[in-house]
């Protein structure tokens, strides 16, 4: 929205280096505090469960409300982002989930749950597409590969916000600890908001004449892009699928193939989370260094031969390095598919690469259950290494997609 009584800078494209510094703080803020708030309700689902008394079952069916609000969302907020704006989109999701995340401890029932949650993942997926699309303008404006570090903020928001969580746990209520969620969400919201809102989008930069033809704005969903979209949404979905499958199983593997102790056992994703965050602090480099293509074939690779390890290995501390080296492997794989996805198609394709994206971490822990009832677990979770080793195929396939 216009400012007339702000300075011109504000009312322009931002392209000046302290506008685009601005920018990015306040892009990384969000991203943030979306992991911040995301990972405060996790840590309270136990209590949730037993105050709505809920089954293991029903409680399964009513957290597909978050999944179903996402997906849903996704798909829609490409749309929203062309009409309304990429910041504004944001900006009021961000409000809708701050308010949504209070929702969950008012309910008494498995059912009532289930509803409210799909308000929280409507939420949850819309913030998604909104600041992942600004994050790609961004990064064109800047022509520096610096979305890793914005889901690096996302990964540290959720390692604070699950820690303050298991912290106030033992004595706050679950109403008393999500509604403080509300609270330092809006009042975030309200301050690096308002910041958000009186900047525009930054115009794709102008290359030099004698230049490389490069691709600097999105182009129209025609069937090749659309196609080279899908495959780059594949790669997300690759990437989810492991992060979901490790979440929910590699303490069980550690606890009930290595005979680790329960805290031992905990360890394994922990390692694993610190991995992946330290591979996206770093990753801006990385990609500067290697480039797209021998970040994603690197990665890929990485995280298949770690996954074998952790997967396969004979002793605990094998298998928790093999959880680091997948860590490592994964964490660039999807900031650069979506990014990727984006400059191709903007909001739209960044929507399409989320979706596949999410539903790949919904998918994964799942089917490794199955797989594993069918073989065992060690084998099961082989399968992320070779989804990990596919993404690294398609990127190897892929390194042209950005020549026009």
């Amino acid at each position: 929205m216009p400012q007339i009584n702000k300075p011109r800078t504000h009312n322009a494209v931002p392209g000046t280096p302290t506008d685009l510094t601005r920018l990015r703080i306040t892009l990384t803020a969000f991203f943030a505090l979306d992991g911040f708030i995301f990972a405060g309700w996790v840590v309270r689902i136990p209590a949730i469960k037993e105050q709505t008394g809920a089954s293991a079952s029903t409680l399964g069916l009513a957290l597909l409300g978050v999944s179903a609000g996402a997906v849903i969302t996704m798909m829609l907020t490409g749309r929203l982002c062309h009409r309304y704006g990429n910041h504004q989109v944001t900006v009021g999701c961000a409000v809708l989930l701050s308010l949504s995340v209070s929702l969950p401890p008012l309910t008494h029932s498995p059912l009532t749950l289930g509803l409210v949650l799909l308000v929280f993942g409507a939420a949850y997926g819309g913030i998604n597409v909104a600041f992942n699309s600004a994050a790609v303008d961004l990064v064109r404006a800047m022509r520096r590969p610096i979305m890793p570090s914005f889901h690096a903020a996302f990964s540290l928001g959720g390692m604070v916000g699950a820690g303050l969580g298991g912290l106030v746990a033992g004595f706050l209520t679950p109403t008393q600890h999500l509604f403080g969620l509300t609270v330092i969400g809006l009042l975030v919201t309200a301050v690096v908001g308002r910041s958000l809102l009186r900047l525009q989008p930054p115009a794709p930069p102008t290359p030099p004449k004698d230049s490389p033809k490069q691709e600097t704005t999105p182009r129209r969903l025609n069937p090749r892009t659309r196609g080279l979209v899908f495959t780059f949404g594949l790669i997300a979905l690759c990437t989810a699928f492991g992060e979901g499958a490790l979440a929910d199983w590699s303490a069980l593997h550690l606890e009930q193939d290595l005979d680790a102790t329960a805290g031992a056992a905990a360890i394994g994703y922990s390692c694993f989370a610190l991995a992946m965050t330290a591979g996206r602090l770093t990753g801006t480099r990385l990609l500067e260094r290697l480039g797209r293509t021998r970040t994603l074939v690197s990665g890929g690779t990485t995280a298949a031969l770690g996954m074998l390890l952790g997967a396969l290995a004979p002793t605990l501390w094998a298998a928790v390095l093999g959880f680091v080296i997948t860590g490592l492997g994964l964490a660039n794989l999807f900031p650069v598919a979506v990014e990727r996805a984006g400059t191709l198609a903007g909001p739209d394709g960044v929507a399409i690469a989320s979706t596949l994206g999410y539903g790949g971490m919904l998918l994964g822990p799942p089917a490794i259950g199955f797989m594993a009832d069918w073989y065992s677990l060690p084998a099961a979770l082989t399968s992320v290494a070779v989804l990990a080793a596919v993404a690294a195929g398609i990127g190897f396939l892929t390194r042209h997609a950005a020549e026009g």
